[in-house]
């Protein structure tokens, strides 16, 4: 069963989450033109401290995790929806947190603008991956109880 196709996809959702944390998701550009790196890790100032954002970093993890555990979960494929279901409120919730940073930082650093790094997209398109294995998992599930039926 590891080979199923929706073990591919949350093998995929894993990598790209890993990749998301490494990669710096946009940066804040201040009106004195200095740039500060804004990553799930933190943002580095200007004197080289790093302003955590621990919050980001902690949920992308846990999504990694849990997709990746869901992964061996193919004997038990309800708590496999319901750990991929899981897994896409994270990242919604991702987005969430990562709007509530960006707001109390752009306000503390004093930046005139935020340019978008494209590791931002990474979560969501681990979403539409989620949502791919929920429904090749649901496939299954439903597969399997028409054929306890016949029996």
């Amino acid at each position: 069963m590891i080979q199923r196709i929706q073990s591919v996809y949350l093998l995929i959702v894993t990598i790209l989450l890993v990749v998301a944390i490494c990669l710096p998701t946009g940066q804040f550009i201040g009106e004195n033109g200095i740039s500060y790196v804004f990553k799930p890790l933190g943002i580095t100032l200007e004197n080289g401290e790093l302003q955590t954002t621990w919050g980001l970093l902690a949920i992308l993890l846990l999504s990694a995790v849990v997709s990746l555990c869901s992964i061996f979960l193919y004997r038990n494929r309800m708590l496999q929806i319901r750990m991929t279901i899981f897994s896409s409120l994270l990242l919604i919730g991702f987005y969430i947190v990562f709007a509530v940073f960006w707001f109390v930082m752009k306000g503390k650093l004093g930046a005139a603008s935020f340019q978008i790094g494209w590791a931002l997209s990474l979560p969501a398109v681990c979403i539409i991956l989620n949502y791919l294995a929920f429904r090749a998992i649901y496939r299954d599930e439903v597969m399997v109880r028409a054929a306890d039926r016949l029996r």
